[in-house]
């Protein structure tokens, strides 16, 4: 028996009226310190760019693929963690002329509002905490990409780069040795929860 082009059309039409549509719910990841960095850059008397980082980077994210608005990242930085590869310096840094690491310990950084700008791309507004000091960040989030690890897991990952003015996280020191503006790399992996 011949079934006529009508009947294909309404038996299509009933299966994809009564599929319901598919959503993606809002995941969050724990940041993989082992897989994550935060590095720094500054001029230097005027004729380099000096470069350091951070080794101890903790933190979650939550990621909503579908609905960008309703992600949320939270990054905290272990101010003694702070590494130029040079000791004396690295023990200069943590001293009250710049992070003064024992009476700040922490910094942070917490969004406030994500918005999509692209495939890949989000628009983050953030507090970011400093020296005692709280102020108001804006930057570029690239998603990097997302997928199964080998034990298992579910891994995501993110990456910025932004620049801010270290006196404004009242940070003065050889005001004519050392650049004011900071540029910060931030690049996460995270753990899916």
């Amino acid at each position: 028996m011949r079934t006529s082009p009508i009947a294909w059309i309404a038996c299509a039409l009933a299966l994809s009226g009564a599929a319901a549509p598919v959503t993606i719910a809002a995941e969050t990841f724990s940041i993989d310190p082992a897989h994550s960095v935060v590095m720094f850059k500054i001029n230097h008397l005027g004729v380099a760019t000096f470069y350091g980082r951070f080794n101890g980077l903790t933190g979650e994210y939550t990621f909503d693929a579908a609905s960008p608005a309703g992600s949320s990242f939270a990054v905290s930085i272990d101010a003694e963690s702070v590494d130029t590869n040079n000791d004396k310096r690295d023990q200069h840094l943590k001293s009250p002329d710049f992070f003064n690491s024992k009476q700040f310990p922490v910094l942070t950084m917490k969004s406030k509002s994500v918005k999509k700008t692209g495939e890949k791309g989000l628009s983050v507004t953030a507090d970011l905490s400093l020296h005692g000091v709280t102020k108001e960040v804006a930057f570029d989030l690239t998603h990097v990409g997302a997928g199964k690890d080998p034990w298992g897991g579910y891994r995501s990952g993110f990456e910025t780069q932004f620049t801010i003015k270290r006196s404004d996280f009242d940070i003065r020191f050889m005001p004519d040795g050392l650049g004011d503006e900071i540029t910060i790399l931030v690049s996460i992996e995270g753990v899916r929860k």
